[in-house]
């Protein structure tokens, strides 16, 4: 009984020995995943520096601003994010610091559609139709940021959105060699955004892989729809590039 006690002790023993070193290496791996992503984080905010305006006043003329869309409603909640990014675009315009907006969005189904829930809400605030544009195939920022420049023809331009958001805007602007700024409106007013602001941790760690890494192009492009050309009452579908 002793001998097979001692044959069991030295069997684990073994084990233990063999599943250190897995499990040191491990450890390493996750803890440089952690400062990779880290260091992303950072250098995205980095990059962003000088080309954010906190300040309606200091909001310069622009004839396009770029509003990125959100989901109106969280549940039955009205979202903080897509009213603060609407009423930004709606005092802009009134100030007359921003001639043409691109609202650019996902259109996922018919009872879903932020570029014409965006475009009715500006309708309503007294923007004229003729000064709103509209981008359906803006599924993510990526889309969004890069169809503005390929398919609307536009390279200089205002995004407008929440500060951590425009950090990751215009870290894919300088990537595609687009002169855009961003205009960084408040976020929600009822809770910290804690969440939301992980969330954007792994966001940017995505978009450094899709630009550097995998060469993420935008899902849909066609031909370029000059927004100074477009008729207001035209809607523009994306069109697959083949």
């Amino acid at each position: 009984m002793r001998i097979h006690q001692l044959l069991s002790r030295a069997t684990l023993t073994k084990v233990r020995s063999s599943i250190r070193p897995l499990v040191a290496a491990m450890g390493m791996l996750l803890l440089a995943t952690v400062l990779t992503v880290i260091a992303i984080d950072r250098w995205v905010s980095w990059q962003a520096e000088g080309r954010i305006v906190f300040s309606i006043e200091d909001v310069p003329e622009r004839d396009v601003a770029v509003v990125l869309g959100t989901s109106k409603y969280l549940g039955r909640t009205l979202n903080e994010y897509y009213t603060h990014r609407i009423d930004a675009a709606i005092e802009l315009y009134q100030l007359n610091r921003v001639h043409q907006f691109l609202l650019s969005g996902d259109n996922a189904h018919r009872s879903y559609n932020e570029p014409w829930t965006m475009k009715r809400d500006l309708l309503r605030s007294g923007v004229p139709e003729d000064a709103i544009n509209l981008d359906y195939a803006g599924f993510r920022t990526l889309d969004s940021i890069v169809r503005a420049k390929e398919i609307f023809d536009t390279d200089n331009f205002l995004i407008i959105t929440q500060k951590f958001h425009c950090e990751r805007a215009l870290f894919i602007a300088r990537s595609f060699n687009i002169q855009a700024q961003c205009f960084a409106v408040s976020g929600p007013t009822r809770h910290s955004g804690i969440t939301i602001r992980l969330r954007e941790v792994f966001a940017r760690s995505k978009a450094f892989l899709d630009l550097y890494i995998i060469g993420t192009m935008p899902k849909f492009l066609g031909p370029k729809e000059p927004i100074s050309t477009i008729n207001a009452n035209k809607i523009i579908q994306p069109e697959l590039n083949v």
